[in-house]
């Protein structure tokens, strides 16, 4: 699988799950924090910002991206993972910028401004 390319300083990955896969992303999110001690956000069990399902944030930076991305990738078990950087400009970050691992998912872009 080709991952996206490593150009910011400062990312977030974003990984989306539903009733159904609730244990499996509370427990990658324990994983996370525990083995990699990067910083993640609550659960959310409800929709947030320009997410179509529920989901959790993990902060991360260009140093650590070419290790996590691989280690996402094998511990997801199937759940969609958004990967974008922070560049303040949250409309390129959530669509020019951002990779995908999984399926994609359509992305609620009007809460930026967009069309």
């Amino acid at each position: 699988m080709a991952y996206p390319a490593n150009k910011f300083s400062d990312y977030h990955a974003h990984l989306y799950f539903d009733e159904s896969t609730l244990v499996q992303a509370t427990e990658l999110r324990d994983r996370v924090y525990n083995q990699l001690g990067f910083h993640v956000g609550k659960l959310n069990t409800r929709l947030v910002g320009p997410h179509p399902k529920w989901s959790f944030q993990i902060s991360f930076n260009g140093e650590q991206f070419d290790t996590f991305l691989p280690w996402i990738d094998k511990h997801r078990n199937g759940l969609s993972v958004l990967i974008h950087p922070v560049t303040g400009d949250d409309l390129r970050d959530h669509c020019e910028y951002a990779g995908w691992l999984g399926q994609p998912l359509t992305l609620k872009l009007s809460i930026f401004g967009a069309q």
